[in-house]
């Protein structure tokens, strides 16, 4: 095994990675449906013991949020699909949909030390970790990573920007967990205030895209950056050890990438939905759907590892959208416009505001200015804050389109 890698898994001959996944793969199902009445209705018919190939999987129906979310609401909090009670877990979440998530079992319950390690931190580490540690489990996810590296963890969470240099300053920490536009707001603020965050040399960013021009300038700024693909129902999906070589899935996990709406893989290469199967006892899911498109890479990785390589995001197979590492969702913006039915038609714009993920809503409206009304219920519903622009009555788009993101992934 290569020092540069976290264990001897990353190493393996694929062919017996796939072997063992396979192996292992009809008892996970039989878990999942003798523990979690919501997988034994979903899999209603199956016998687990065929299930031993990716055909025979394929054949499974695909489990996507907007069906978990239906059940969570008749069934609280989990839907069926737990195997456990509430009360069971040592934290419950909730993320934007509401989805309920349950944290799951072991030292690292997301699978996220692996892209710490691969990022370049070691056991000894202090993280300056910068997602939100409140409601969803961004913050946890990252923060039981890295500690279960070996390394600690200052749980700055998100704002308080000044206070944040402090603490880096103080601290001296190795680098920085959170989204990618957030370490350039703390570079940008220490050197308005004169102060020595030369420390952060690393960094492992999830939770919104990393734009090539801004991986550029943290690099020109000393901080080498890579990024982990994760979700908060599955954790670590993906990470990167190369930039711009694709990301690595993750061990312990099936990955397929299937034509979107349906189950049925595409081929290797071709743009599809990612759709997971993980190994997670307490919270087992099943070619879960993930709403994200991305596409395979051939070959193998530079860095020796064996595992399939991502393309990497590359949009929503929905119109649900991720700004400054939260969801947005369609039905958001429904509930914002509700409370305004003099609103003809509205349009979400998602774009770059400098290096900053930004939103506009776009509105068509007859009669008094609602504007400001319209920006609080958008903070109110989505938790972020956005423009809210009038338009011309009749000029957006009649496509059904609720949400744009019109941000250049290539740039």
């Amino acid at each position: 095994m290569s020092e540069h890698h976290f264990d001897r898994l990353e190493g393996q001959d694929p062919d017996r990675r796939e072997a063992d996944l396979f192996a292992r793969l009809p008892g996970q199902i039989s878990h999942a449906m003798t523990n979690a009445p919501g997988w034994a209705a979903h899999l209603s018919g199956v016998d687990p013991q065929t299930v031993r190939d990716r055909a025979a999987l394929a054949s499974l129906p695909v489990l996507r949020k907007p069906e978990l979310m239906a059940a969570q609401q008749k069934a609280p909090p989990f839907g069926g699909f737990a195997a456990g009670d509430a009360s069971s877990f040592a934290r419950i979440f909730m993320s934007p949909g509401p989805i309920w998530e349950p944290q799951g079992e072991g030292d690292d319950p997301w699978s996220a030390a692996r892209a710490f390690h691969a990022a370049g931190f070691r056991a000894g580490d202090i993280v300056h970790n910068a997602l939100a540690y409140q409601m969803t489990p961004g913050g946890f996810i990252l923060d039981h990573g890295a500690r279960a590296l070996g390394c600690a963890v200052y749980p700055a969470g998100v704002g308080n920007t000044e206070a944040q240099v402090d603490a880096i300053t103080a601290l001296r920490p190795a680098g920085y967990a959170g989204t990618p536009d957030y370490l350039k707001v703390l570079l940008d603020k220490a050197a308005e205030l004169g102060r020595d965050v030369s420390s952060l040399t690393k960094a492992l960013v999830s939770g919104g895209a990393l734009f090539p021009s801004l991986r550029a300038e943290y690099e020109s700024r000393g901080v080498t950056v890579l990024q982990a693909y994760a979700t908060a129902d599955l954790g670590v999906i993906a990470y990167e050890t190369i930039p711009d070589d694709g990301l690595i899935v993750n061990e312990n996990m099936i990955v397929e990438i299937v034509r979107p709406g349906t189950g049925t893989p595409v081929a290797d290469g071709e743009v599809g939905e990612l759709v997971v199967t993980t190994f997670k006892q307490s919270y087992p899911l099943i070619r879960f759907g993930t709403g994200d498109l991305s596409a395979l890479l051939p070959g193998r990785s530079a860095c020796g590892r064996t595992n399939m390589r991502l393309k990497g995001w590359m949009g929503r197979a929905d119109q649900r959208t991720k700004v400054k590492g939260m969801f947005v969702d369609p039905k958001q913006i429904a509930e914002v416009l509700a409370r305004h039915p003099e609103v003809a038609r509205a349009r979400l714009v998602v774009e770059r505001n400098g290096e900053q993920d930004a939103m506009r809503l776009l509105f068509e409206a007859e009669g008094a200015e609602i504007a400001d009304a319209l920006a609080a219920s958008l903070r109110d519903v989505t938790k972020l804050g956005g423009q809210v622009e009038r338009v011309k009555m009749g000029s957006l788009p009649n496509d059904g389109k609720v949400i744009s993101d019109e941000r250049n992934y290539e740039s």
